[in-house]
Parts: structure tokens; C-alpha cells; sequence
């Protein structure tokens, strides 16, 4: 028994992390911004600091021993090495140094001094390691020396100035005792109990002069000064190279705050998932950009083409569409700004489905700036409306075209015309028919409409082209668009088929359709009625008052050839 594929859910994180990501990286000029900024920071700071030099000293503390090699002595006996930290920093070693330091032709303050002096004390050891930073590698050494010697000797001071007042206490305590025994000396014999006091004193006074010699006896070496500074060959601190790799590493960081910042209040579509949860409509295709593609709506007849390809697979995906086949009818629209991606759609999924053996129709409800029949050029060619009778010229009337797809066969085009009263024209009988003719058999109708948000004609014909495809370019079109959209269409009856997003248009594909607007317009001034705006009509449009409503205005059909 084959197992069901279990689709991920919305809330699975790896998924919401790559979906993060991949938003992030949608401001990739952030990014760049970011990293070029710390490259310069970290630049600068390499250049423009001055460059610096470090000795190091290390010295190791001892304490005063009367035998040192004698077994079971220990070096750190009475030694707290936070406090001889502390000491190796304080003013008294740095007054000392200064001292020091002025014999050799070095005069400095001992804050001065003290600023670079850097004491630090690896774990487990009885170790002060007297690192000093200046100026000059010469100044680095003679400073970390001195003050390593400079708290030497005040280490060896102050154990000889503790061991002179123990000394001088033992003497106080010796010399009346001293005097007791001069005195008992002279009662020698007298009685048993001068005898004994004397032999007390004899023993206090040896035992006080045994102190005092064994004091005098002490090693009072403070420690040992194990590694002498010398003179650094090369600066200290971060070089360039690091300091352009941390630069770059905390420029990135500043850029992806950034990024993530314009992410919080961008109001862009910021995924596809997002995009199908805000308009309630699955995603048809993703269109790829093709270069070849500038400035021509047809892709479909080239070979090789990706473009070509993706609109096939939307197609086949809409043909087996349940909800598209009931009724075999799509209305394609933009959600604002111009409508050249949805022409572009348009057109081909009409020869996709012409590819598949339909009958297909495509309607231009663009009435305001119709533009297909310039756009897809020699491959459009005229014929006779077989729905129109004799007498009528108002829009759709004499606008049927076949369109040549080679290779792919062909589909009949109803082009648009500049029309007065365009709600009027797209709610017409005649366009009722047109739009009816998807109910016969292999029959497709689809019909082009204006940007959705930007006009009412697309909301005018969805009560009879329920089926909406939504074109648009996922960086610009906006969350509350997409919503709204959904609102209306389900208001007015339809439904949304699907999304058909497209990469947008190049610089290069802006100029060109630039120029070929240029070359239309050009083209157009020979006078004919299209060009005019007419709607071939003999010149019967707006009267000019302002009291005259487009929308309330009678559409007469008759009154192309009055």
C-alpha cells in the first residue's frame, strides 16, 4: 500500500526559516550597503590608528623562607596573588618606576605611565605577566622592565621593613628581660627560688633571641623576574586583513538588521505562501525572465523558450481545472498599474489552449488604452464578424481578427477600441454573445480587462467571466491589494483561479516598450477612427457638459452610421 504524501505545514520551522531567508535576501542593496560600510569602518580603523608596540615581563611571586629546599615548603605560603595583582598596578609601584625611569632620560606622570601597563595572572600559576604597550618597541621594553623591577622592590621592601619590626618588637620584649637576669646575677645563692627564676629568664631570653635570629636568617627574595621584556618586532593589534574580515562580518550583521527592519514594514508580498493565504487563490506559475521576450507579448512559437513553457503548464493546469471547466471562461487582470503582463498572459495562454485543439477567443475589454492588435504585429490579420450584424459599428462590431501562432495554430482576437461610455460597452448584448460563445463545445473565451484596483470593467464583466487570473509582480504588489481583490471578486459573483506571477520588467524591456509606444503613436496619426478614439463612430463622442454623466448616458448602437 502506497503511503499518502504529507504536505508540510504552515507552521514548520525549517520551512519558516528558509521562507525568512530567502525574504531577507530580497534587499540584497541592504546587504551590500551593510558590508561596504563595515569594510570602510574596519578600513579605517587599520589606517588610521596609530600603530603600537607590547613587551612582556613575567615575574613569579615568592615568599620569604627560612629554608626553601627544606621539605613540605610551599612557594605561595601567604601569598594572595589578587592582592599582589592589585599591588603590581597601584601608584607606589608606579611612582617607583617613574623614578626609575627619569635616570634613564624617560620622563613621564605615573598616571601616563600606568594607562598602558596591562598586570594579568595565568590560572594556577604564581605568575604576574607585565605586558605595557607605547609607542616605540625601545619604549615598550624599558617601561615593562621597570615596572617589573619596581614591584620587585617593593615587594622586597615591605618583607623587610615586616621582618625589622618583628625584629624590633622581640627586642623590647628582650631587654627587660635582660635586666631581670643582671639582677637575679647578683643573688646567686642567696635561696633555691632566685636560682630558678634566673634559669626561667635565661630560658625566655633564648627563646627570644632564637626568634630574632631566625628572622634575621630569612631569604627575603620577592620572586624572580623569569622572563625578561624585549623589544616587539611587529605592532600590536588587529592589522588590516582582520580588521577588513570584521568589518565585513559585523557590515553583514548591519545589513541583515537592516533587511529585516524593511521586512517588518514592507507591505510587499513577501512570499508565495503569504501571496496564496492573502488572495485565496492557489499559485498557477512563476514566469522566468527571458531576454528575447522584450518588446514582443507572443513567446509561445519559439523554440527553446522557458517563457513558452511555463504558459503551457498554466494552461494545462487551468484546462483540468474543475472550476474552469464548467464554464471554459478566464477574465486576466492586473492588480494595478499597467497592464502589460497581463496582455502578455493573455495572449499566451490563448495560443496554449489554441495549441491544444480549443476554439479560443480572446476579448481586449481593454477600452481605454487598447493596445493588442498593435503589440502582436504582422501576426494578426483581419476578417468579418460572424456574430455582427450588417449595421452595427459600435465596439466589438468590426474588431474580429485571426492571430497566426506559428506552429501552434490560431485564435480569434477581439480587439479593443477607445470607447466614450466603457461600462456601458463592456455590460452590451453584443459582448453578452462574444462571452456566451465559451459555452460550446472546445470553446475558451478569455478575456483581458483593465488593472482590477484601477478601474471598475473588470468588476463589470465577472457576473459572466466568473473564472479571475491575477497577474502580477510579487515585489510590488501589496498584501492589502491582493485582499481587497479577493473581496471583490466575491462580491460581484466570481472567483479567483489562481495567481500568475511574473519577474517584472528590466530597464532594457522599459525602453523597448517605450520606443514601440512611440513608434505606435506614430504610426497612428494617419487619422483612422481607432487611432482617434472615436470608437469609428464619425467624430459622436462627449458633448463637453459637465452635467453629462459617462454612466447614465444611452447607448446606441445605431449610431455608427447615422
Amino acid at each position: 500500500m502506497t503511503q499518502p504524501i504529507r504536505a508540510l505545514e504552515d507552521q514548520d520551522e525549517p520551512a519558516l526559516l528558509r521562507d525568512q531567508f530567502r525574504q531577507l535576501l530580497r534587499y540584497r542593496a541592504l546587504l551590500a550597503a551593510g558590508v561596504v560600510l563595515g569594510l570602510l569602518g574596519g578600513g579605517w580603523l587599520a589606517l588610521s590608528g596609530e600603530e603600537s608596540y607590547t613587551s612582556t615581563g613575567e615575574v613569579v611571586v615568592r615568599s620569604a623562607a627560612s629554608d626553601p629546599f627544606a621539605a613540605g615548603a610551599s612557594a605561595d605560603k601567604g601569598i594572595n596573588i589578587g592582592s599582589e595583582r592589585q599591588t603590581a598596578v597601584s601608584d607606589t609601584v608606579g611612582t617607583l618606576a617613574v623614578g626609575s625611569l627619569a635616570r634613564q632620560g624617560d620622563r613621564v606622570e605615573v598616571g601616563t605611565l600606568l594607562s598602558g601597563l596591562q598586570v594579568t595572572n595565568p590560572p594556577n600559576t604564581l605568575v604576574l605577566r607585565f605586558s605595557y604597550t607605547g609607542r616605540t618597541p625601545a619604549l615598550a621594553k624599558a617601561r615593562a622592565e621597570a615596572l617589573a623591577d619596581a614591584y620587585l622592590e617593593i615587594r622586597r621592601q615591605r618583607t623587610e621593613d615586616s621582618i625589622a619590626n618583628m625584629v624590633d618588637g622581640y627586642r623590647a620584649q628582650l631587654k627587660p628581660l635582660t635586666e631581670q637576669r643582671d639582677q637575679l646575677a647578683e643573688q646567686v645563692g642567696t635561696s633555691n627560688d632566685v636560682t630558678s627564676a634566673r634559669a626561667n629568664l635565661v630560658v625566655s631570653i633564648s627563646e627570644l633571641s632564637r626568634k630574632i635570629s631566625e628572622l634575621r636568617a630569612l631569604d627575603t627574595t620577592p620572586g624572580y623576574l623569569t622572563k625578561k621584556p624585549v623589544a616587539p618586532t611587529d605592532p600590536t593589534g588587529a592589522g588590516l586583513p582582520l580588521l577588513l574580515g570584521l568589518g565585513g562580518v559585523v557590515g553583514l550583521a548591519i545589513g541583515l538588521l537592516l533587511s529585516w527592519v524593511r521586512l517588518v514594514f514592507d507591505p510587499a508580498v513577501r512570499s508565495t505562501r503569504e501571496l496564496v493565504r492573502s488572495l485565496g487563490a492557489p499559485l498557477l506559475g512563476t514566469l522566468p525572465r527571458e531576454r528575447a521576450s522584450a518588446g514582443a507579448l507572443l513567446a509561445i512559437g519559439r523554440s527553446g523558450s522557458r517563457l513558452a513553457e511555463e504558459y503551457r503548464a498554466v494552461a494545462f493546469r487551468l484546462a483540468y481545472d474543475p472550476s474552469f471547466a464548467q464554464r471554459r471562461r478566464i477574465l486576466v487582470t492586473a492588480p494595478r498599474g499597467d497592464n502589460v503582463a497581463a496582455a502578455a498572459a493573455a495572449v499566451n495562454l490563448a495560443a496554449a489552449f489554441a495549441e491544444m485543439g480549443r476554439d479560443v477567443l480572446l476579448v481586449e475589454a481593454d477600452l481605454r488604452t487598447p493596445s493588442l492588435a498593435g503589440d502582436l504585429g504582422p501576426a494578426v490579420q483581419g476578417a468579418g464578424p460572424r456574430w455582427a450584424s450588417e449595421g452595427e459599428r459600435a465596439w466589438p462590431s468590426d474588431s474580429r481578427m485571426n492571430v497566426d501562432v506559428p506552429g501552434s495554430g490560431a485564435f480569434t482576437l477581439i480587439a479593443g477600441r477607445r470607447t466614450d461610455n466603457v461600462p456601458r460597452a463592456l455590460t452590451s448584448a453584443p459582448v453578452g454573445r462574444i462571452v456566451a460563445e465559451g459555452d460550446r463545445p472546445g470553446a475558451v473565451v478569455i478575456v483581458l480587462a483593465p488593472p482590477v484596483l484601477s478601474y471598475a470593467d473588470a468588476v463589470a464583466l465577472i457576473d459572466r467571466v466568473e473564472g479571475v487570473v491575477v497577474v502580477c509582480d510579487p515585489r510590488e504588489v501589496h498584501r492589502s491589494d491582493l485582499e481587497r481583490i479577493r473581496e471583490i471578486i466575491g462580491a460581484a459573483g466570481g472567483y479567483v483561479l489562481g495567481a500568475l506571477l511574473h519577474p517584472g520588467r528590466s530597464r532594457y524591456e522599459r525602453r523597448a516598450r517605450k520606443k514601440a509606444g512611440r513608434r505606435r503613436a506614430g504610426g497612428g496619426r494617419s487619422g483612422s477612427a481607432t487611432s482617434r478614439g472615436d470608437g469609428g463612430r464619425g467624430g459622436r463622442g462627449h458633448t463637453g457638459d459637465p452635467a453629462e454623466t459617462l454612466g447614465l448616458r444611452t447607448f446606441d448602437s445605431t449610431a455608427g452610421h447615422r
